[in-house]
């Protein structure tokens, strides 16, 4: 396959027109900071984001380039569908739940970051901890997305995925920092448009694809046997636990991330905090619809009538390229293109949240609150840019080794879930729980996660829960132990803080042993 020439044009249009635009936040940035804290500008944009804005980069944030891709792909699997496809309905959730529990007390209390609650309630030393899991998923899940969009690049325009990495990190992280979230959030807005267009307008991806010759009906498809299993998928009995487990973890393991609380806590006031989490939910649900019928469209589609030929591509491993393969073989090239631009837009939609997110956690917790308690306001500022370059540098790197790089951001996400999940609660609704019952609590869900095991990664499990099992000398985990492991973690930080509370009120613990 040669060069595509136009596509790389039109590529190199939409990245100089998202650039244009960051540097233009940028200059409004500067403009609208006048006798505003400069720090609170670049992470909360001065708590003055509108509600049009905040819905669409809250929106932008979770329809990512591994949420669009990963959608279609799993639809596509023979062995999953479509009832596995659970991101769209969980991602949602989330965002109803988050505006309705979380929003409130976060933003009335005008945090910063989700870090804030933690370190106010357990201290700086536990709040150091605690940064650690989010810190990894932030810049994981920055590698993981440039990891997809240079793959989808090398399958489209056939240049090397290392060089569609560089530039989009580059861009990344040339407009983040040059105006922190107002770039992130008008750039977003650009680039949900261009989403839309490119793939859920009715008259551009879908309908080329649906009415291909080499396709079949997907109506048909998605109940009987054709190329392959039905599309609409089937949950096992043996598998319910593990659905229910995956499930849980997506509604609930997506709250405490800086990347959701950052647009929150933008907003003009709780009311339109919560407004823009309940509308995000409803657009990021809605975002999934086109990724679905182009797994659909893959299922039912003859590869060997396309230029693509046999094997299919679940047979010859490419099943996580199944959508730039059906943008590339089943539409016209100019249309394939539009699909590439949706795909990148996507991707840096996401990619410059997680680096700014984990620049500003950095940046206000770490360093104003532990390293230099002293620091200027200019001095912070200048802190968060740097981590964003040696984060975002970081993540880069470990774009190129995609293999193993969606693993690792899935455990982390995971550790996220199992010890910050319920320390968000404890700190927000359950003000009596202190900081014995917190470390104990990080000490408790970080050893049952761990000793858990990860088949991704080849690391066996030591706790073996019910119904695991051993296939292809690989071990399963069926038993829900994500949400069993959270619940526990939470139920431990309750009970030791209440132990320790007991000890030191009834003198059974000397008071000078109190460290906390």
């Amino acid at each position: 396959m040669a060069l595509n020439i136009p596509g790389l044009v039109s590529l190199s249009v939409f990245f100089m027109l998202t650039l244009a635009t960051g540097i233009w936040a940028s200059w409004k940035s500067k403009k609208d900071q006048q006798n505003r804290n400069p720090t609170e500008m670049a992470i909360v944009g001065g708590r003055n984001i509108n509600v049009f804005i905040g819905l669409f980069t809250a929106t932008a944030t979770w329809v990512g380039g591994a949420y669009i891709n990963g959608t279609a792909e799993i639809v596509y699997l023979p062995s999953k569908g479509l009832l596995w496809v659970q991101a769209p309905v969980g991602f949602a959730l989330s965002l109803v739940i988050g505006g309705y529990f979380f929003v409130n007390p976060m933003r009335s209390k005008n945090y910063v970051t989700v870090m804030d609650p933690l370190q106010e309630t357990y201290g700086n030393m536990m709040g150091s901890l605690l940064f650690i899991p989010p810190l990894l998923g932030e810049v994981f899940w920055f590698a993981a997305i440039l990891a997809s969009l240079g793959s989808t690049m090398r399958v489209i325009l056939d240049i090397g995925g290392s060089l569609a990495i560089i530039i989009s990190a580059c861009t990344v992280i040339l407009y983040t920092l040059l105006g922190g979230l107002y770039s992130v959030a008008y750039t977003d807005v650009i680039q949900l448009v261009f989403i839309t267009l490119s793939l859920a307008s009715p008259w551009v991806c879908i309908p080329f694809a649906l009415m291909n010759s080499a396709t079949g009906s997907i109506y048909y498809t998605a109940t009987h046997q054709s190329y392959q299993d039905p599309w609409i998928g089937k949950i096992e009995k043996q598998y319910l636990g593990r659905w229910l487990d995956d499930f849980f973890y997506l509604v609930l393991g997506s709250i405490p991330w800086q990347t959701y609380f950052q647009r929150v806590l933008s907003a003009a006031s709780p009311g339109q905090a919560r407004l823009i989490s309940y509308l995000s939910g409803l657009g990021c649900f809605s975002m999934a619809i086109p990724s679905v019928l182009i797994g659909a469209v893959a299922a039912s589609t003859d590869w060997n009538q396309t230029s693509y030929g046999l094997p299919t591509p679940f047979e010859r491993g490419e099943s996580a390229m199944i959508l730039p393969l059906v943008l590339h073989y089943l539409c016209p090239a100019y249309i394939s293109i539009a699909g590439l631009g949706a795909i990148a837009a996507a991707t840096m939609s996401s990619a410059d949240s997680a680096l700014l997110s984990a620049g500003s956690m950095f940046a206000h917790n770490i360093y104003r609150k532990i390293l230099r308690k002293k620091a200027t306001e200019m001095e912070v500022l200048w802190a968060m840019r740097t981590s964003m370059v040696v984060f975002g540098a970081g993540a880069a790197g470990l774009a190129f080794y995609s293999s193993s790089i969606y693993d690792l951001w899935f455990l982390s996400g995971e550790l996220v879930y199992a010890l910050l999940f319920p320390q968000l609660c404890c700190a927000l609704f359950v003000p009596s729980t202190n900081t014995y019952g917190s470390a104990a609590g990080f000490l408790v869900g970080l050893l049952l996660r761990l000793l858990a095991g990860e088949p991704a990664l080849s690391i066996p499990p030591v706790i073996c829960y019910p119904a695991c099992s051993l296939v292809n000398r690989t071990y399963s985990q069926l038993f829900p132990f994500k949400i069993f492991t959270m619940l526990l973690t939470l139920g431990t930080i309750v009970a030791v803080s209440y132990l320790a509370a007991v000890l030191f009120k009834r003198n059974l613990l000397p008071r000078r042993w109190d460290v906390c």
